[in-house]
């Protein structure tokens, strides 16, 4: 009995996916193709051009211009092979065929990496839930083989030497709060983690210059095993031109190529967000000792980190206005070590106190209940003593979409969304939003969903964009929070901080929404 009943469902089964698909090519045969183009959606479609929708010139057309891929990823960068890993390694989208469009000679050749080789300025400092994805898909190993440093404390403080807090792993029994890595190494570890597998990829070498939608009854798919092809019924297709004069079809596009996107722009996404009156100095330092934890100051142009990347290396994150920014990138060496070292310690104002973190300070009440790291005392970070790096120096903003998908495309990392850097979170959102969408088009295979309808797509944007929204928000309260010198303000600046450093509910919440956790930063 039990056995029939099964049959009977299979059969069921059967007959409605029949049903459907020949629902769905009908249907397809009655629908024209748009192109996208720079204009929002929703403007009138006659002003988007139509394509020929007879089913001989489409596939004529597929066979002429190129190979349909199921994924065209546009963008090679850390997300974008986050994504692509992601893909490789799950067992319901690793058979996926996949391109990725990226003119970086890196992807075309191995990376190697020495050990022996000076850090390179560019670092992330990735979260204990980006290395828990990371260790999911097998990247993180590749990782740990380079220079990496994990910081289990962090000690946050300003220059009015009211304000200081610091935060241990101890306190919400963790291991370490954060890893700071390299980013040519977390790209060189999600690349060799997707090289060692089977998955079917290609790598264009170019760049994208336009993308259409095209509707049609029948597409053209490459036999991975053979020269010919083989016709499948299909909806719709995004047929990509690229820079060297060739072309692909893709069920789906993913833009994660970076703030200026060129996917975001030809699919019409628009943009809020604005640029901040200030820029970033990153670069690498060295010390006569090696670094352990993670400092940041503020300062009243903005902070200053100082984040250790091992072997007596830190980076250097010093934001400021742009003024004093070209001036500190154009000064000689040994004049910028002291301008860094003046920042990090006596320079713009006192230490803390300990009068005020004491039991007779005006803070004191604050102790009751105070977590391990509220009771160690003030630190004063690592002299720098040699700069290791050339400076960069790159201009702020904050700049959100306001969508993610739409039919036949996805946006994620900084085509998504453009944080301060003041917390190093940008880099993780990132990695979120490529983990969250591979899992979208698992899900999506699993019942049998276009994986380019945008009724699955806008799944993934649902679950990405709340998250980024708030801690974007939160990012830009604290900058703004602190582009202000004012006597009142510093005194309630003073009390969150030390708030945070001795109520443990909040302190630990804290903690848990910068690991990645998804809380927001109040009390639990």
């Amino acid at each position: 009995m039990g056995n029939a009943r099964i049959a009977i469902a299979v059969q069921y089964a059967m007959n409605r996916t029949i049903a459907r698909r020949l629902a769905a090519n009908a249907y397809a045969l009655r629908i024209p193709r748009k192109a996208f183009s720079s204009q929002a959606p929703g403007n009138d479609a006659s002003s988007v051009p139509d394509y020929p929708s007879h089913e001989h010139e489409v596939k004529q057309s597929l066979k002429n211009d190129g190979q349909l891929f199921d994924v065209a990823i546009v963008g090679g960068g850390m997300v974008g092979m986050a994504l692509a890993c992601s893909l490789a390694r799950m067992p319901l989208t690793k058979q996926l065929n996949v391109a990725i469009i990226d003119s970086n000679p890196a992807l075309q050749n191995k990376l190697i990496i020495k050990k022996e080789d000076p850090p390179d300025p560019r670092v992330s400092t990735v979260t204990p839930a980006t290395i828990s994805l990371f260790k999911d898909v097998g990247a993180w190993e590749y990782v740990l083989q380079n220079r990496h440093a994990f910081f289990d404390k962090m000690q946050v403080w300003d220059y009015t030497g009211l304000g200081y807090t610091r935060y241990d792993a101890r306190d919400i029994n963790k291991e370490a709060l954060g890893c700071v890595v390299e980013n040519k190494v977390l790209h060189y570890a999600l690349l060799s983690c997707m090289q060692n597998t089977e998955f079917q990829k290609t790598i264009y070498s170019s760049r994208l210059t336009s993308m259409a939608v095209h509707r049609s009854s029948s597409s053209t798919r490459a036999n991975s095993t053979s020269s010919t092809t083989t016709l499948h019924n299909h909806g719709n297709l995004a047929k990509l031109d690229l820079s060297d004069g060739s072309s692909l079809y893709a069920k789906l596009v993913v833009g994660s190529d970076g703030g200026k996107s060129r996917v975001r722009e030809l699919a019409g996404f628009k943009t809020t967000g604005w640029s901040y009156p200030q820029n970033a100095i990153i670069c690498t330092v060295e010390h006569t000792v090696e670094n352990q934890c993670a400092w940041q100051r503020f300062l009243p142009a903005g902070p200053i980190a100082l984040l250790p990347i091992g072997d007596k290396f830190s980076n250097i994150v010093w934001t400021m206005s742009p003024k004093e920014a070209s001036d500190c990138n154009s000064m000689k060496e040994d004049d910028f070590i002291k301008a860094v070292n003046h920042a990090l310690d006596y320079g713009y104002g006192p230490h803390p106190k300990s009068s005020l973190l004491g039991r007779g300070g005006i803070f004191s009440w604050l102790r009751a209940d105070a977590t391990s790291s509220a009771k160690e005392s003030f630190e004063v970070p690592p002299k720098v003593v040699k700069l290791a790096s050339a400076r960069m120096l790159f201009p702020l903003s904050l700049r959100h979409a306001n969508d993610y998908a739409s039919k036949r495309v996805a946006i994620i990392g900084d085509a998504a969304h453009t944080v301060h850097p003041l917390a190093g979170q940008g880099v993780n959102l990132g990695f979120e939003d490529a983990f969250a969408l591979s899992k979208v088009i698992a899900e999506g295979i699993v019942v049998g969903t276009d994986i380019g309808e945008v009724s699955l797509l806008k799944k993934y944007e649902a679950e990405r964009k709340p998250a980024n929204i708030m801690m974007m928000a939160v990012l830009d309260g604290f900058q703004k929070a602190y582009s202000v010198d004012f006597g009142p303000l510093n005194i309630l600046r003073a009390a969150a901080f030390n708030g945070a450093h001795y109520i443990s509910p909040l302190k630990r919440s804290i903690i848990s929404y910068a690991s990645g956790e998804q809380k927001l930063p109040l009390f639990s």
